[in-house]
């Protein structure tokens, strides 16, 4: 199996512990519950509650193997505060007359929604390494959109 560095802040990291113990605290056991409520019921080969708390439970387990070779291969970031925008940077940029800032995290914390972007997304990746004042040209489906960095936080 192939180890992959989880990129993430202090408060990301914590996220991902308290979503694993919830999994296998609260998540599975209630899981559990289900199938023991659904065998109940009788012929399984028919049963839909079972075969769908079979599922959850699948997924459930999937993802509390994810969260722990994530959590494993962690490395926290520390937030970084002004120059060249990198792993942990926040930043304004103008586009299109309008401001926006954006911060760049790992990929399991990016919600692009609130401005988190992910160091790896295309968008995030143009902005490594870039210092304020200098402006950023990205190809996007409508055409190439022109980003000026106003300031790096």
């Amino acid at each position: 199996m192939e180890n992959n560095v989880t990129y993430t802040s202090a408060a990301g990291l914590q996220n991902m512990k308290d979503e694993l113990v919830n999994r296998i605290k609260v998540q599975r056991p209630e899981i559990a519950q289900k199938i023991s409520d659904a065998k109940e019921m009788g012929d399984l080969s028919e049963n839909f509650a079972y075969h769908e708390a079979k599922e959850q439970q699948a997924q459930n387990e999937t993802r509390i193997v994810q969260l722990q070779e994530m959590i494993v291969d962690a490395v926290v970031v520390e937030e970084k505060r002004g120059g060249q925008i990198g792993l942990g940077s926040t930043f304004v940029v103008e586009v299109n007359g309008a401001q926006k800032t954006f911060e760049i995290v790992g990929e399991n914390e990016a919600d692009p929604m609130s401005g988190k972007i992910s160091n790896v997304s295309p968008l995030g990746s143009t902005f490594m390494g870039k210092n304020e004042s200098e402006t950023v040209e990205i190809s996007l489906p409508s055409g190439i959109t022109k980003y000026i960095i106003v300031e790096v936080k």
